[in-house]
């Protein structure tokens, strides 16, 4: 992506994430984050990326509560950005939050695993010695 399409990503990003806390006032909006914007090259089309705090159920609502607000949330870009074109938005759900959460979890098992083997040998050394 060339730098104007990333300062209108960045900046959409900003937009849209004021718009969604400010604006939107459906109940089904749970907490999100718009954790990045990618505009395509013709500046017609913009996947949003959201994180949203909670369970698949929590995700699902949410993200049906932002398809509903698409033309709201459009229109309010429009009136904050002069675009020549105001992209049209495509929320996706942006599973890397949970994903290295998942790995932090994995990792902190491991270790306590080794923690454990490794405090039992050093345990059985100074009894012996």
């Amino acid at each position: 992506m060339k730098i104007r399409g990333e300062r209108i990503a960045l900046e959409m990003q900003k937009e849209i994430s004021d718009i969604i806390r400010l604006g939107v006032k459906d109940p089904r909006v749970g907490f999100l984050t718009v954790t990045a914007v990618e505009v395509s090259t013709d500046y017609t089309h913009a996947k949003v990326f959201i994180s949203v705090l909670g369970d698949q159920e929590e995700r699902e609502r949410t993200m049906q509560a932002l398809q509903r607000a698409k033309g709201y949330i459009r229109s309010e870009v429009a009136r904050r950005i002069r675009l020549r074109v105001t992209p049209e938005l495509h929320f996706k759900l942006d599973a890397s939050i949970d994903y290295s959460s998942r790995i932090g979890q994995v990792l902190h098992e491991i270790a306590a695993r080794e923690g454990t083997s490794t405090a039992e040998s050093v345990g059985g050394t100074d009894e012996d010695g």
